[in-house]
Order: structure tokens, then C-alpha cells, then sequence
């Protein structure tokens, strides 16, 4: 036994940081003396302190150190015999134990996708033969094939995969996100399926996933509750993300958050999905919980996107975009395809009024998720924020084209529809269509208040907010249900509305004002109290805003060191 054969030994009992010192005290008595040892323990030595040095992740200085040893392993393959560093007898045993050359490219693409150098780790990849690609390969290329929008060498890179491993769920979930029927996959797991036992499951499984790719919500969600409902699947964390994300893009946040609570009930160590979860409680308001999710999700990892996701959600909805904007960055530098951190660091350089950036990061998130509808939402809000009604009005044409009539895409056509005066009674009917379909449908009754608002048909406005109110509880519809009662004298109803919304979202500082502005009305004498009141709080959120705006400079130089836009 050589002293190559210990670094091998220790290499593979885990001793990376053994390993690094002693390859790299080895690696220079080589080059110091090339014949003490030979072209294939050479090799071998620099695979061992390449691995050593990945471990350490040291990405750049890894690959370039797995790249010495394939040069190393061109100048073995040249020798027809290879040398012992005690003799010059052959030793084919050795050769046979040598690290894969395979497994060393492998492993330099790895690290050219960490460092994000998508091309360079496709063009390692791509000189690999095909006959020689292992499962792990060909799904490595198909994910960085479709992030390349190379479409059809990612699909028949995932086919490969399945041809090698037929229950390769997330290569099939791969396939399906590119437009790859439902029944196509599920052909080529069919021999498996109907030899193994208990697998009649995973063909429903693929048709679930197959209507959650194709934008059809309401199937999605009675194929994945009719699988749910299964004793054998009962309580699965995956299925109940999966169907909590499906109720939240077909607009239904309190079932989508019963079933992340959930899951994270089940798994209290979940991940997955709870960057959406902490976005849904902090739109809803409770932003004690939201920030308390997130310390948690710290807790757990601080190398995934969604715990620096869920603070930016925080820090967004508490009005500190800059901050909102640095956390956003800070998700997408972890994982450049979380849609929630581009949706969230776009709607932070939207609210900062720095549009034309927002645009790009929503126009990301549509790629990645061409059906969720608040990829679309948030850049149609651009649009009309630029003024931008004849673009705004092209998207949401497309979207109800692309995505086909439910109450979702009939909203955001109403919504652009009610910016153009000329469009007004078109966005009414749209709004009737909408409601017709869902009448809970929280969006399209918002929308349709403000419409009836502007009209000033306030019984119509007070009539329609309580018929939604009667099954849902929502801070923006009884705030407006209180507004509408404003309008027609009833101060007293208004209060307990405004009261509700407040106690649904404490940091809702329309109803603050609405409650505020009745409270004057009602007693002169105590509104000049309150004013006075008022004045010296106003200087107390002066003082607030100057160091709002000095945390948004010092949170916009952070952005700058990470590189960040």
C-alpha cells in the first residue's frame, strides 16, 4: 500500500481537509521530482485535492484543479504502460480503481453552475458522449437546457433520464413544464407502474401535474385532493404544497394557506413553498407571523431563497422597499429561478419608481412560470404605472387568450379596461362575467366596487361587499364596505367596519384614516385634541422617514457590494 492509497482512503472516509494538505504536499514533491510518482497516482492526487477543495466550496479553484487532472488523465492515456512509484511494473488493478473521468467532468459542470456559468458546465457536459451519460448527467443538462431556453434538447435529455430511471418524478415534472403531454409520460412509466405493486397512484400523479402545467387550477386541484384522500398518500408534505400552490394561483388564499400550515404542521422543517406561504399571511396582514416564520426558516438554512424571500415580504409590506429590494436580490443570487424573490424584487423597484427594472424582473418570472397569473399582474401594473395602457391592454388580451375565460383573467382585462374611459362599460361586463363565475372572488369584487365608487351607486357598492362578505372575512372588503356606509350617512356601521379591517390587518392605514377622518367629523371639539395629537405624531414619522431614508441608502450600498440591480 503506497502513500496514494492512504489520501484514497482517507478521501473516501470523509477526511477533506486531511486530504487537501496532504495532496497538495504530495502534488508539489511531483513537480519538484516527476518520477516519484507515476502519470496515473498523479492523476489520482489531483481528483483527491480537487474534491477536497470542492468540499471546502471553492468552486473556481475546484474546477480549475479538476481541469489539471484531465489534462494529466490525456498525458496517462498516452502511456501504454503505467508505472508504481516503486518500480515500472504494469499495474492494470490500478488503473481500474482510477476516479472516473466522467465523474471528474461531472463534477467541473457542477461548479461552473454554482459559479452560474450555465454555457461553460452545457459545454462540459456536451463533450461527455451520449452512450456515456449517466442519469445524473442527463438531468443535470436538462435543467441547464431549459434554462437556457433550449426546449428540445432539455426534453430529450429528460427522456433519457426516464429511460434510464422510469420513476424520476422531478424529470417528469421537467417534461410536463415544457408542454410534453401528459399521456406521453406517463407511456414511458407504464411498464413499471403495472410490474410493481401499489404504484396505480403515479399515473394520476402525472395527470395532476400535468393540469397544474397546463394552467388548469380547478382540475389540478380535484386530481391532487382525490390523490390526497388516499390512505397510502394520506398527509404527504409534497402533495399539500403542491396543492396549496395550485388554490393560491387559482385565487384562493384561504385554502391555500389551511394547507401550508398544513404541511408545515407535518414537517416542521419544510422549506418548500413557504416563501409563497409568508407572502399570502404578509398580503393578508399578519406580519408578527410573517417574521416569525421567517426567523425560523433562518433557523433551518440561510442557503435557500425562501427565508430571505419571506423578510423581503415583511419588509414590503411594512414600506421598506429598499430594504424589500436587498432581500429580494439577496434570494435570487441563492436560487436565480425562484420566481417569488423576482416577483418580490420586482415589485420593490416598481414601488421605488424604477419601472423599466421592475419590467425585466417580471418578464423573468413569466418565463419561468408562464402560468401564474401574478407574473402578469405585477407587469401590467408597470405598464399602467408608465402609462403604458396600450401594452398593458395587449398582455391582458394575451392572458385571456393563452389561459382561456375564468374569473382570474377576466379581472386583470376589467382591471386594464377600467384605466381608459372609453372602456368603462366593457370592464363592467368583465367584472359581472368575472363574479358570475366566483362570486367570492375577492379581486373581481374589489374592482367592481371601485367601479360602482366612481359611479357613485353606493347601495349597489354596499349591497355586493356584503354579499362577499358573507362567506369570507377580508380586511380590503370591509374597509370599503365602511366607505360605501360613509357615503350614505351610516357612521356607525362604517366604525365596526373599519374596526373589523383593522383587526384583520392592524397596518392598514386607509381604514386608519377612514376611522380617523369619522372621529373628526363626529366631535369638533375633540378633532382640534386630536389634531394637535396628530401634529406631534407627524413629527415622530418625520424623524421615522429620515432614518427610513438613510436605511434605504445604506440597504441600496449593500446591493451594490453584492453586485446586485
Amino acid at each position: 500500500m503506497n502513500v496514494v492509497d492512504h489520501v484514497r482512503d482517507m478521501a473516501a472516509a470523509g477526511l477533506h481537509s486531511n486530504v487537501r494538505i496532504m495532496s497538495s504536499l504530495l502534488l508539489t514533491m511531483s513537480n519538484n521530482n516527476p518520477e516519484l510518482f507515476s502519470p496515473a497516482q498523479k492523476y489520482q492526487l489531483l481528483v483527491y485535492h480537487a474534491d477536497a477543495i470542492f468540499h471546502d466550496k471553492e468552486y473556481r479553484n475546484a474546477a480549475c484543479k479538476y481541469s489539471m487532472a484531465l489534462q494529466q488523465k490525456k498525458v496517462l492515456s498516452k502511456t501504454s504502460k503505467i508505472r508504481t512509484s516503486t518500480g515500472g511494473a504494469t499495474s492494470n488493478l490500478q488503473a481500474q480503481s482510477l476516479p472516473s473521468e466522467i465523474e471528474v467532468k461531472y463534477k467541473i459542470a457542477e461548479c461552473y453552475t454554482i459559479l452560474k456559468l450555465d454555457k461553460d458546465a452545457i459545454a462540459v457536459l456536451d463533450g461527455i458522449p451520449s452512450r456515456q451519460r449517466t442519469p445524473k448527467i442527463n438531468m443535470m443538462l436538462a435543467n441547464l437546457y431549459r434554462k437556457a431556453g433550449q426546449e428540445r434538447s432539455a426534453v430529450t435529455s429528460y427522456k433519457e433520464v426516464l429511460r434510464q430511471c422510469p420513476l424520476a418524478l422531478d424529470a417528469m415534472i421537467g417534461l410536463l413544464s415544457l408542454s410534453v403531454k401528459g399521456a406521453e409520460v406517463a407511456s414511458m412509466t407504464m411498464d413499471v407502474i403495472q410490474s410493481i405493486p401499489n404504484l396505480d397512484w403515479l399515473s394520476v400523479w402525472i395527470k395532476a401535474y400535468a393540469f397544474i402545467h397546463a394552467g388548469d387550477n380547478q382540475r389540478a386541484i380535484n386530481t391532487i385532493c382525490s390523490l390526497e384522500k388516499k390512505s397510502l398518500l394520506r398527509d404527504n408534505v409534497d402533495l399539500l404544497v403542491s396543492l396549496a400552490d395550485v388554490y393560491f394561483r387559482a385565487g384562493d388564499t384561504k385554502n391555500a394557506i389551511l394547507k401550508f400550515e398544513q404541511a408545515q404542521m407535518l414537517d416542521p422543517y419544510l422549506i418548500k413553498g413557504m416563501d409563497v406561504y409568508g407572502y399570502l399571511m404578509a398580503r393578508e396582514g399578519h406580519l408578527e407571523d410573517v417574521e416569525v416564520l421567517g426567523g425560523r426558516l433562518f433557523n433551518i438554512s440561510d442557503q435557500h431563497a425562501e427565508p430571505w424571500v419571506i423578510s423581503g415580504c415583511h419588509s414590503f409590506y411594512s414600506k421598506r422597499y429598499s430594504r424589500a429590494l436587498y432581500l429580494g436580490a439577496k434570494a435570487i443570487q441563492l436560487n436565480s429561478n425562484s420566481v417569488q424573490a423576482l416577483l418580490l424584487k420586482g415589485a420593490a423597484l416598481r414601488n421605488m419608481g424604477r419601472v423599466q427594472e421592475a419590467i425585466i424582473h417580471f418578464r423573468e418570472a413569466m418565463r419561468l412560470a408562464p402560468c401564474r397569473l401574478d407574473c402578469y399582474e405585477g407587469l401590467i401594473d408597470c405598464y399602467l404605472a408608465s402609462n403604458g395602457i396600450r401594452e398593458a391592454m395587449g398582455m391582458a388580451n394575451n392572458i385571456y387568450k393563452t389561459l382561456g375565460s375564468n374569473a382570474q383573467t377576466l379581472t386583470i382585462l376589467a382591471t386594464v379596461c377600467l384605466e381608459d374611459p372609453v372602456t368603462q362599460e366593457k370592464a363592467k361586463a368583465l367584472l359581472d362575467k368575472a363574479l358570475a363565475q366566483r362570486p367570492d372572488y375577492t379581486k373581481a369584487v374589489v374592482k367592481k366596487a371601485e367601479l360602482l365608487s366612481r359611479e357613485q351607486k353606493h347601495e349597489e357598492g354596499i349591497a355586493l361587499l356584503r354579499n362577499a362578505l358573507a362567506n369570507q372575512s377580508d380586511c380590503v372588503l370591509h374597509r370599503m364596505l365602511g366607505d360605501f356606509l360613509v357615503a350614505v350617512n351610516d357612521y356607525q356601521e362604517a366604525m365596526d367596519q373599519y374596526s373589523i379591517a383593522l383587526s384583520l390587518d392592524p397596518n392598514d392605514q386607509k381604514s386608519l384614516e377612514g376611522m380617523q377622518k369619522m372621529e373628526k367629523e363626529e366631535s369638533p371639539t375633540d378633532a382640534t385634541v386630536e389634531l394637535d395629537g396628530d401634529d406631534m405624531e407627524g413629527s415622530g414619522e418625520d424623524g421615522e422617514l429620515e432614518g427610513s431614508d438613510s436605511e434605504a441608502a445604506q440597504w441600496a450600498d449593500q446591493e451594490q457590494w453584492f453586485g446586485m440591480q
